[in-house]
């Protein structure tokens, strides 16, 4: 916002990110007397930062930053479709410094009078700060498991008796939002746990408190309920903690027809009133004669019957998926060099990955112009050299125009091995307009796959209007697949527009849209949508091994398809 050189910026990015991968917390280096200085990537002023934000929770470098603007800037800046430096320009042009005011300044024309702005954008603008506005206080799934592994730690640091810590709720059914977070905590001693509540790091009020919950909240707003769970029967126990409560009726009505009743603490036999046990949920199942199910699948549906038949048992698995083909570098705006992305992924057991960094119409993600293009395509060979054991090939994520047309030339994508074709920009257009322009991508012979089709960031921005089902069919005429993003920003597609792309025939790949090496990782989440969408192996083309996939990417794209019976 001020201005300041590109490479001060870059240098707070770099920081804040080894900090982050340092083996442990900056508060326990600086409490043993360590010099973080002696850390690559961190200065003086960076560390003396990092210990005056550990010793008082303050930083006054950025309290004095803020104070150079007026308050309602960084809810602006948060509105989806506003960005830097339309936010500027309504400052310094209309004066406009909340969200009361940009909302006035749209109604009068102020907003879609300014240069290269327009009526078009100005309602796009409104409907994103409508959306703000209506934005509840869930969790997003991101925030959510983040916290709760921050938790999670700390519990178990301050807390020798607890055994685990178990996350339950929404968190451990992998809901898009959730309302709390709640955490299980396995001891036999129940008041040395909750005792420990009001330590947890950023501790604000305790709410409820009873012999073996406590709920508490946080200075950051999060609330977290903390149950103690006796390790003897913590099976039925952790069973009602995850939910969701349909799933669990569902569990009592089979336990009805076997002659027990279901409850918190186990299995009672409903004619003797024996009470069984189990220490585990795994072996509650097994008790009721039927597949454990995982936490992810308990949505209360007919689960149970897909169980019992044996259908979940064949989802696909992440030990099926043999690649990653979204994937950034520093060539654009990833965080890691590409040598480093290719080990990450081939020590996670990867047979291949496809390196798409952004195309030039990516200006703000630092995409590639064609001359970086076609050195970025040598340096992916270079890499695939350097490595070894594990096959890159060469991509780009190339940005959908607003009339369907792409960035690079025909000639130019016909040099690359994958091509992903996603929405960045013009995310308002009516749904028929976006529905034709995403089909007109999907008829470049070239264009692999459609990226993060509906552009939703959960929580923050509302999917694009359009015709899925159109998308959907059009995507399986073409041979152009459709990914499941598997960041937990995005999780695009959803699991019900996954289950109904795979029914109109759409191929579907999953990716993890990585940044770093780290978010490779991803693809664990993008497994979890995918089994919510009852995706089998063969509904997933990035489960063939490297050879037989490098076969098919040869193919004619009309021609490729996969068969009912497999990848044939």
């Amino acid at each position: 916002m001020k201005g300041e050189k590109s490479f001060t910026v870059r240098a707070y990015q770099r920081a804040a990110r080894t900090i982050s991968r340092l083996p442990s917390e900056a508060t326990d280096m600086l409490a043993r007397g360590e010099d973080l200085t002696e850390i690559s990537g961190i200065g003086k002023a960076i560390a003396d930062k990092t210990a005056e934000l550990v010793d008082t929770g303050r930083l006054g470098f950025l309290d004095r930053l803020i104070a150079e603007f007026p308050p309602g800037i960084p809810a602006l800046m948060d509105v989806p479709g506003l960005g830097l430096k339309t936010t500027l320009r309504v400052w310094k042009e209309l004066g406009v410094t909340d969200l009361d005011q940009l909302e006035a300044a749209i109604e009068t024309g102020a907003l879609a009078a300014l240069p290269r702005m327009g009526r078009k954008s100005a309602d796009n603008i409104l409907r994103a700060v409508q959306f703000s506005r209506s934005k509840s206080n869930r969790l997003p799934i991101s925030r959510a498991l983040a916290v709760t592994r921050q938790l999670t730690a700390a519990i178990l640091e301050r807390c020798s008796e607890v055994d685990r810590v178990i996350p339950c709720g929404g968190v451990s059914r992998f809901d898009e939002e959730v309302e709390e977070i709640v955490l299980a905590c396995v001891t036999s001693k129940p008041k040395s746990v909750l005792g420990a509540a009001s330590s947890l790091p950023g501790f604000a009020a305790l709410l409820v408190t009873r012999d073996s919950e406590s709920t508490i909240e946080f200075e950051s707003g999060v609330r977290v309920t903390i149950h103690v769970v006796d390790p003897a029967t913590q099976g039925a126990a952790i069973l009602y903690l995850i939910g969701n409560s349909g799933h669990v009726q569902l569990l009592g009505q089979r336990a009805a027809e076997q002659g027990f009743e279901l409850s918190e603490r186990g299995l009672a036999d409903i004619s003797t009133g024996v009470l069984e046990t189990f220490a585990g949920e795994e072996s509650l199942y097994d008790r009721l004669e039927m597949p454990f199910i995982r936490p992810e699948e308990r949505l209360g549906g007919n689960e149970i019957t897909q169980a019992v038949s044996g259908d979940l048992s064949k989802l696909v698995t992440l030990e099926d998926v043999k690649s990653d083909l979204h994937a950034h570098t520093d060539w654009s705006d990833g965080r890691d060099e590409m040598a480093a992305m290719v080990r990450e992924a081939k020590g996670r057991g990867l047979e291949y990955i496809a390196i798409t960094d952004h195309s030039s119409g990516r200006g703000i993600a630092n995409g590639l112009s064609l001359e970086r293009l076609l050195a970025h395509m040598a340096a992916v060979k270079e890499v695939e050299r350097e490595v070894g054991g594990i096959k890159v090939l060469r991509g780009t994520e190339m940005d959908i125009r607003a009339d369907g047309s792409v960035d690079y030339s025909d000639d130019l994508l016909r040099e690359l091995d994958w091509v992903v074709a996603s929405i960045h920009s013009a995310m308002g257009q009516e749904s028929s307009v976006m529905t034709e322009r995403i089909i007109t991508a999907m008829n470049n012979p070239h264009v692999s796959a459609i990226g993060h089709l509906s552009t939703r960031l959960i929580g923050e921005r509302k999917p694009i209007e359009a015709d899925y089902d159109a998308i959907f069919r059009a995507a399986a005429e073409t041979g152009t697949a459709l990914e499941i993003n598997g960041s937990l920003e995005r999780l695009d597609l959803k699991d019900a527009r996954v289950e109904r792309a795979r029914k109109l025939g759409a191929m579907l790949v999953i990716t993890t849209d990585a940044h770093t090496t780290e978010s490779l990782g991803n693809l664990e989440y993008g497994v979890k949508v995918a089994r919510r969408g009852l995706c089998r192996v063969d509904d997933i083309l990035n489960t063939m091994p490297a050879d037989k996939f490098i076969f098919w990417l040869k193919l004619d794209k009309r021609s490729r398809i996969v068969s009912s019976s497999g990848h044939d």
